[in-house]
């Protein structure tokens, strides 16, 4: 769920907290704060895609050493009634997450650590543009910390790793992984095939060095369509992060830039492929699930509008509202089902 943006005026309290941290560099690409060794990659990650068992099980040993390193640093948030995923960077307790997370600076807010602990926080700056944000911690403390990749070296079919808290830190359950690879990476944007859930907003995304070079940002429309922060852009502003700036001239940026999803949301999924309307997921627990929707039926329609392209759908999703009672009609093998259902709000990107 985005928040609405607007300016705000710092309290003097507020401001004497920012000003704290305002002298903190933001770390280099590769610079270490601690002597850590460099993993060595395994050769399926010089294939195009792996070819056995062995390469399978190499993928999954590896993708162990990378979670030994950095699970500890990865964080739940909590804002008021919302929740999303941070990512510590430093020892002085500076978390990196997406801009609509932290919201507008100088709010109180927890950051949650892997074990539960809840440690009071503070949201600092936010880029609209990019939906780049920052909140530090204000307890005093000892944080488990990973270092900032270099996003600009980042490649299309790069492995990664993708870990958050989808639906909300839940106690007891450790950060959720996700393994994928990139599809699209520039300066504006990573794009990978890794899953997002509403909550995994800015939670890390790894290289296989264990090093943070995406912070996620929107979920795709379609299931490979998911959009990560690259890190590059908050060691250039970190000053202005850390200082508890707001700025950007319009969410997510400008011209060529994604569009915002509908506010009205079915929790179904399509192929990166083709335009049809064939789901291949299906959202646990989302309005389509609950109505009774498959994985694999066809939405033919829904009320009276006939659907055949998802630009069509989306056209169409634009205009309904969250809580409004539909008719979805799907092709399920060889007969025509129509499915009741009431439509949800998006979730929180």
């Amino acid at each position: 769920m985005l928040r609405s943006w607007r300016a705000v005026f710092l309290s003097a309290a507020a401001l004497t907290f920012l000003g704290a941290g305002i002298g903190a560099a933001p770390p280099a690409a590769g610079d270490r704060t601690r002597r850590e060794e460099k993993l060595p990659l395994p050769p399926v990650f010089t294939k195009n895609a792996p070819e056995n068992v062995q390469d399978l099980e190499q993928l999954q040993e590896h993708t162990k050493k990378v979670l030994q390193k950095v699970l500890p640093a990865v964080v739940g948030i909590r804002l008021g009634n919302s929740a999303g995923s941070g990512v510590i960077i430093d020892a002085e307790g500076h978390v990196l997450t997406a801009g609509h997370v932290s919201g507008k600076p100088g709010q109180n807010c927890t950051v949650l650590l892997q074990d539960g602990t809840a440690l009071k926080a503070k949201t600092l700056g936010q880029n609209t543009g990019i939906d780049s944000g920052m909140i530090k911690i204000v307890q005093k403390g000892k944080w488990s910390s990973v270092q900032m990749g270099n996003s600009g070296k980042v490649k299309p079919s790069q492995w990664v790793l993708s870990i958050g808290h989808p639906g909300g830190f839940k106690r007891g359950r450790t950060p959720v992984v996700r393994l994928g690879r990139v599809v699209v990476a520039n300066d504006q944007l990573i794009r990978t095939d890794c899953t997002l859930v509403g909550g995994d907003s800015g939670g890390p995304l790894f290289d296989m060095q264990g090093k943070v070079i995406g912070i996620h940002s929107r979920i795709g429309f379609n299931i490979t369509e998911n959009v990560h922060v690259p890190v590059n852009t908050y060691r250039e502003t970190w000053t202005r992060l850390a200082k508890g700036e707001s700025w950007g001239s319009r969410l997510f940026g400008g011209r060529g830039r994604r569009e915002r999803p509908a506010d009205a949301y079915l929790g179904v999924q399509f192929s990166s492929t083709g335009d049809d309307l064939r789901t291949v997921g299906i959202t646990a627990g989302g309005p389509a699930s609950q109505a009774g929707l498959l994985t694999g039926d066809v939405i033919l329609a829904i009320d009276d509008t006939a659907l055949k392209t998802r630009v069509e759908l989306r056209q169409l999703m634009r205009k309904k509202k969250p809580g409004e009672a539909v008719v979805v009609t799907v092709q399920r093998g060889e007969e025509e089902v129509k499915v009741k259902l009431t439509l949800g709000k998006r979730p929180e990107e």
